[in-house]
């Protein structure tokens, strides 16, 4: 039982942990922020992996013709915004299913960049760190929140942005307004589905803005995956219910799940590499069962509207 405490402190007190977290956490908050703004104009937005791939492509892309990272978050940007028009289009323009949407969209991407990836020779790189002075030196958390590749401090404005975007102004109001009771919402002359339409564009700038970090960040090279933490994105937001404070907390859960797989494997401790690999998942699942219910979704979560239909 020593042995365990003991390993148990020196995962917990070591750096790598908490730069590990940070890391995945970014990904995670890039994708989650937009996808709250989504689910609180009522639709569920399955389509956030493909989002977040697409991203990475185009960031990739960008980067290989210009050889600059801020150009390559800008494609980026663009590349989740492409993808989000479709499924905002086809889910709210055309009122298709918009979870057979989202499968069909993440299923097609993934398939497409992983065959643009062995056609296109793309040349990419991890951006450089940008330390914040004095900060940088504090205990554990210093390296990991300020010492970080400089994408990773678009969060710092990115998040923010996301909550005053839609809790202190008009356009917020009339998107949780349509998620919550969207046949009032447009008595009221609020246009449900072009709202739940722009917060799929958003998700989708967001989210290409995770892609975006991922390749230059996280891994330093395009891959055509990000094994299901476009999924644990949508799980941090109904984990969080649907708050964006509640969202922050299940993202750093879910990435501290990660860091901590990578860690014990790190430190060289032998544990099951099948159950590690699935840790993450496993914490998602366990969370979602546990707080899942004691949460209240938007009312009108995943229903479509249609104007004079109750």
């Amino acid at each position: 039982m020593s042995g365990l405490f003991d390993a148990l402190w020196e995962i917990f007190t070591s750096d790598s942990t908490y730069i590990g977290a940070a890391l995945a956490a970014g990904l995670l908050l890039f994708a989650a922020s937009g996808e709250l703004i989504a689910e609180r104009a009522g639709t569920i937005n399955i389509s956030v992996e493909g989002m977040l791939v697409g991203g990475a492509f185009t960031a990739a892309l960008g980067f290989d013709i210009t050889g600059s990272v801020a150009v390559a978050l800008v494609t980026g940007a663009l590349g989740g915004m492409v993808v989000a028009g479709v499924q905002a289009e086809m889910s709210h323009r055309l009122v298709a299913d918009q979870f057979v949407v989202g499968l069909t969209l993440n299923i097609l991407i993934v398939g497409l960049a992983a065959f643009l990836e062995r056609e296109i020779d793309l040349e990419t790189s991890k951006a450089g760190d940008l330390e914040i002075p004095l900060l940088v030196d504090l205990p554990l958390v210093g390296e990991a929140l300020f010492g970080q590749p400089w994408p990773f401090y678009v969060l710092y404005a990115l998040v923010p942005a996301c909550w005053w975007l839609l809790y202190r102004t008009r356009w917020g109001l009339e998107v949780r307004s349509s998620g919550e009771d969207p046949q009032s919402a447009d008595v009221s002359g609020i246009d449900v589905n072009r709202r739940r339409r722009e917060a799929i564009y958003l998700t989708g700038l967001t989210s290409g803005l995770g892609g975006a970090y991922f390749v230059f960040v996280q891994i330093g090279q395009f891959e055509p995956t990000v094994s299901g933490r476009g999924f644990i994105a949508i799980a941090a937001v109904i984990f969080g219910g649907w708050t964006l404070r509640g969202t922050v907390a299940g993202c750093i859960l879910f990435a501290g799940a990660v860091s901590f797989r990578l860690s014990v494997q790190g430190f060289g401790y032998d544990i099951n590499p099948e159950l590690l690999q699935a840790l993450p998942f496993l914490v998602t699942i366990f969370g979602m069962a546990i707080f899942a219910r004691r949460v209240r979704p938007p009312r009108a979560l995943a229903q479509p509207f249609i104007r004079g239909l109750k």
